[in-house]
């Protein structure tokens, strides 16, 4: 069988197809960091110029010092975020270690229900969500905010795949040191997850950052928005604000790009682990 790696041809093409995408990717974020220091006047101007003719830095001083609720936004994000991400990890990865690796009543049943949830698309749960929260007074809040989004089906099982291809030696080792099933699991097991864990972190807090359709149905009063719903606000009925739109959504990129860069590396060491035998 030839080797595809051989195919010069096959590689130009690779790579020609990555630089469309890379350029089709990268024109808009430039076009909107162009336009985050533009004049409104010179955004709906309809001109496609990447660099700003009447250069402004006005728009951000809008939205730092002159928007009062912009740093409250930008904490709701940062507590909700930093929250999920926290307790996904958690919870995640102690519900797909019990799949791989323990033995109780129930086990498979758990296993095709969470499989089952994938396929739910989450529009099907934001009703029931708002219902169950209005019941129990947590709608406009923290809480309300965070519970429902602490675990993930998808990372459940991202998990559960890690879990069982980890080594099974190192496991039964700590057992012999005299560790019970909680120690192995917080001092053998976690640490040695951390390319998992840092892709699943990746993912949930990009989630969370970027989710609107939740904040839009439990949260009414500004003080509580996060910033993908304060941002909504700049638009008006009668004429939208695209140059303090721009602007925000620039800081509010900033995180999530943060984020990512430092735990890219991790994304193929979590692949290698991740796709194995089920």
């Amino acid at each position: 069988m030839t080797n595809i790696s051989r195919l010069p041809w096959l590689k130009v093409l690779l790579y020609l197809v990555l630089t469309v995408y890379a350029v089709v990717t990268l024109v808009p974020f430039l076009w909107a960091l162009s336009a985050s220091f533009k004049p409104l006047s010179e955004i709906i101007s309809g001109e496609l110029n990447l660099l700003p003719k009447n250069f402004t830095l006005d728009n951000y001083r809008q939205i730092f010092v002159q928007e009062p609720l912009f740093w409250r936004w930008f904490f709701n994000s940062v507590v909700i975020a930093v929250s999920v991400t926290g307790l996904n990890l958690l919870f995640n990865s102690m519900a797909g270690y019990a799949l791989a690796r323990l033995s109780f009543v129930g086990k498979r049943l758990w296993f095709f229900f969470i499989l089952a949830l994938l396929a739910v698309p989450i529009q099907i749960t934001l009703i029931p969500t708002f219902l169950i929260l209005k019941a129990i007074g947590w709608l406009n809040s923290y809480q309300g905010m965070i519970v429902p989004t602490m675990v993930n089906a998808t990372f459940i099982f991202m998990m559960r795949q890690f879990f069982v291809n980890f080594p099974k030696e190192l496991e039964e080792a700590a057992q012999l040191d005299g560790l019970n099933t909680l120690e192995i699991f917080r001092y053998i097991v976690l640490p040695l997850a951390k390319p998992a864990l840092a892709a699943q972190a990746v993912f949930v807090f990009m989630s969370s950052w970027n989710n609107f359709l939740l904040p839009i149905v439990i949260l009414f009063e500004p003080e509580m928005f996060t910033l993908p719903l304060g941002l909504n606000s700049f638009k008006g009925q009668y004429i939208s604000y695209w140059n303090y739109i721009m602007a925000a959504a620039m800081v509010f990129t900033l995180p999530a790009l943060a984020i990512y860069a430092f735990f890219n590396r991790y994304f193929i060491q979590s692949a290698t682990f991740t796709g194995g035998k089920g």
